[in-house]
């Protein structure tokens, strides 16, 4: 079968990153069929950088984004869903017909070279696999650390791949808060997996969550698990563990404060019951496989 990518970049204010992450992509030994950047009206020379480099990369295409509505809140784009907007825009604007995957690839991520021929190469191997990708590395005061996440569950979404036949079974991406974890879950309810690679790791030139403020992106993160149905006693302990982030402590109550506005709020969830029913079956799943084997067979 003759597999062919798309690779869509939603960019705002990217050109600190972009041509590093251009020559990256130029050195892939797969590289995609085409690469289109999506300029989010960005007010530094990220267009101009994209301008300049799709004239020397063949497969570069360049687009401007339509102006959207006004931001609920400025400071912060992430929450507004501005990059699926972007994402959507440019997929409506080429088109899935002639491409058999589509990936989301953040303006800052500088992937190692035989990226996209590996994550093809499983989709390949693996006819269920509908979504993939790999984790990020981040320079974290003054360390570069590996990003921890459920491998067989969760992929990034800066670094994610879809299937054709997954990206139409679950309907596209929505464009809201939190659609970065609906889209898995969605795909997992429609019988495809999920699963992210360890050794295939990216360099994230922004540290996570740190586009609009750190305590900011703690707090969207909080709100996401609120919109994704994730119960109270997992956002609970959860904030244990983001609290152990920097700046420690604060952090913590930051996601605590975002699920807990969001709640208060009355922000419009993920209303499908199969959905939830799906993401709390999920959490026991995941809870009981980290159990002693003892602790297991009591609880039959």
């Amino acid at each position: 079968m003759d597999r062919r990518l798309l690779v869509i970049s939603p960019v705002r204010n990217e050109a600190e990153h972009l041509e590093r992450v251009a020559r990256a992509m130029a050195a892939q030994s797969r590289p995609p069929d085409r690469w289109l950047i999506v300029d989010d009206h960005s007010t530094d020379d990220t267009q101009t950088l994209a301008m300049r480099l799709a004239q020397e990369i063949p497969f570069i295409a360049v687009l401007r984004a339509p102006e959207h509505p006004p931001l609920s809140d400025p400071r912060d784009r992430l929450a507004s869903a501005a990059a699926p907007r972007t994402f959507n825009f440019g997929l409506q604007s080429t088109g899935l017909r002639n491409y058999t995957h589509v990936a989301k690839l953040d303006g800052d991520m500088e992937l190692p070279p035989g990226y996209f021929e590996r994550i093809l190469a499983e989709f390949a191997a693996d006819p269920r696999l509908g979504m993939a990708g790999g984790l990020r590395r981040e320079l974290v005061r003054d360390r570069w650390r590996l990003e921890r996440v459920p491998t067989e569950h969760h992929v990034n979404g800066a670094l994610k791949c879809y299937s054709r036949e997954c990206l139409e079974a679950i309907g596209g991406i929505e464009e809201r808060l939190s659609w970065d974890i609906i889209d898995e879950t969605t795909a997992r309810m429609r019988g495809f997996r999920t699963r992210s690679f360890e050794d295939l790791v990216a360099i994230h030139h922004r540290p996570w969550a740190s586009a609009d403020g750190t305590l900011r992106g703690r707090a969207r993160y909080g709100a996401s698990a609120y919109i994704a149905r994730f119960p109270v006693y997992w956002v609970t302990a959860r904030s244990l563990k983001v609290a152990a982030s920097r700046p420690a402590g604060l952090s913590g109550l930051a996601f605590l404060y975002g699920y807990a506005k969001a709640a208060l709020r009355r922000t419009p969830r993920v209303e499908d019951e199969e959905f939830r029913r799906a993401v709390r079956r999920e959490l026991r799943g995941r809870i009981r496989a980290r159990l002693p084997l003892a602790t297991r067979a009591a609880t039959g």
